[in-house]
Formats: C-alpha cells, structure tokens, sequence
C-alpha cells in the first residue's frame, strides 16, 4: 500500500539557482534550505548517473529526516527498457539497481525514470518489451532485498518517446511497487497545449484511479513546470514567470478540492524551489476555503 500524507508536499527538483547564491555548494545542506524556505519535497538528481557515495547519500538521508524533507530520486536518462541492444539493457538494469542502492542509503522512497524510446519497434511491441525487461528488473530488485522503494514511470512530452498516460499506467499495473509519475508540463506538451482547465486534470486522475486503485490516485508523484513546445513535444523548461503554460491553478484546485495529498516535484529552469513555494501557497489558501 502506498504511503500516505496528510496533505500534498512540494519542493524542487535538484538545487536551484538561489540555494548557489546564497553560498551553499553540496546536496547535503539542501534539506535545511528548503525547511528555512518551508518545503517538504526533495528530488535529488542522478540523471547523468548515479554518482553518490553512501557516506554522502546517508548524510544527505539524516539530514532530510532531521528537516522533514521527503526524499525522491530522478534516475539517470540513460535507461532504455525497450533496447534490442544487450549492453544497453544490462546497462539499463544496473541503472535501476544503483538508484535503489542510492535510494535506500538516503531514505528516499520514491525513483522517477523515464522508459526510453520505441527504437525501431512499433510501439505495441516495444512496449511489450519494456513491459517483460521491466518485470525482470522488479524480480531482481527483490532477489537483492533492495525493496521498500517506488519505482514512478514518468509521463513524457516528446512524441518520439514511451510513455503516454496509458503506457505508464501499464506499467504501474505490474506490481504494487509501481506508482505513476505525472509530468503535467509534458502531457500538456505532447498533447498540444491541453491539460489546462479543472475538468482535463481531472480526466488524468480518474484515469489512474480506475486502472490503480484510490489510493494510488491521491497520491501520485507529479513534475510540473512550464513548457515550450512543438509539433514534435516538449521543447524546453521555462519559469512560472514566463508565457508558456499549463497553468498551476486549476490542477492546484483539484487536488484541494479532492483533498487528494501528492508530492509534486517543481522542474522549472533555475527557479524550482521558488515556483513550488508559489504552488505551495496557492494549495494551501485553497484548502483554508474549504
């Protein structure tokens, strides 16, 4: 069963800009910056792999507790669950073993990856790949008792790449290990600037509902963020003080409203623990009308 909170949590995803200008340099002392900034969330960044030593993992972990800061990890870019290329896969699945490995010496309990590319498969097909090599993947994760972690297939926002609503959830129906990451900002991408109003936020968490149950629903791990975009998807993050959507407000209000309690992760450029404490502040003068 998915562990809930009392109420949504919000924080950035890797340190930004104003955490360097205030002098601080290591990870480490994120989680007393972000409690001075009255944030709960956290999403360290092994995107470019996973490179944290267990000394430091664990100090970033005691940290976080001492603070309350819940602990996530995004894991490295490089997985590829539908390769046909063999190192690629093994590459892959020591991807998800590092970030379990990482995950458990810092206490984070949550890893956000993406699923990779189609590559020259149908998507059909690469999915049923993806959909084997990632149960293998869970059985492995077992057999090392690196368990106790959510693994979050994240929703993306290029064409090109896995992991439409439908296909996360999918997923997700594989174990109970397994909850959604809903990125808002590539859904709204992808699907050509929708996902903006009460009723379509809403038609996403009906659908996680109906396929995963309550509780998985109202507590998901949502990205948000500002996104330009093309014909083709996502094409770059931006700022809650630049004109791209979607907007804030009215997923904000749905989850007021549905008194729904997620962890939503800020992936603006630079000013993401800025733009989550604008969320945060919205949310929470929603819940006060209640």
């Amino acid at each position: 069963m998915i562990r809930m909170s009392t109420v949504a949590l919000f924080g950035p995803a890797g340190n930004p800009d104003a955490f360097y200008n205030a002098g601080f340099k290591a990870s480490v002392h994120m989680p007393a910056w972000l409690a001075g900034q009255k944030l709960g969330a956290y999403e360290y960044q092994c995107s470019r792999g996973v490179h944290i030593g267990e000394e430091t993992a664990r100090m970033l972990g005691e940290k976080a507790a001492e603070y309350d800061v819940k602990l996530s990890i995004h894991a490295p870019y490089y997985i590829s669950l539908a390769t046909e290329d063999e190192l690629i896969a093994a590459n892959t699945t020591n991807h998800f073993l590092k970030s379990l490995e990482a995950a458990r010496w810092m206490g984070a309990d949550r890893i956000v990856f993406h699923i990779g590319g189609p590559g020259k498969l149908e998507r059909a097909n690469a999915m049923q790949r993806v959909r084997e090599r990632f149960a293998r993947i869970l059985e492995e994760a077992e057999r090392r008792s690196l368990t106790g972690v959510y693994l979050a297939p994240e929703t993306m926002g290029k064409q090109n790449q896995l992991g439409t609503l439908p296909e996360v959830l999918s997923l997700c129906s594989l174990s109970s290990r397994v909850i959604p990451a809903l990125d808002f900002g590539h859904l709204h991408a992808v699907s050509g600037g929708r996902y903006t109003t009460f009723e379509e936020y809403e038609t996403v968490f009906n659908q996680v509902e109906e396929q995963l149950g309550t509780a998985v629903a109202a507590n998901v791990h949502i990205h948000f963020s500002k996104i330009e975009f093309t014909k083709a998807g996502e094409k770059r993050h931006w700022t809650f003080k630049d004109p791209f959507g979607p907007p804030h407000e009215a997923l904000l209000q749905l989850i007021a409203a549905k008194h729904y309690t997620p962890r939503v992760i800020c992936e603006s450029a630079g000013t993401q623990a800025e733009d989550a404490a604008v969320m945060q502040t919205y949310y929470l003068s929603r819940l006060e009308e209640r």
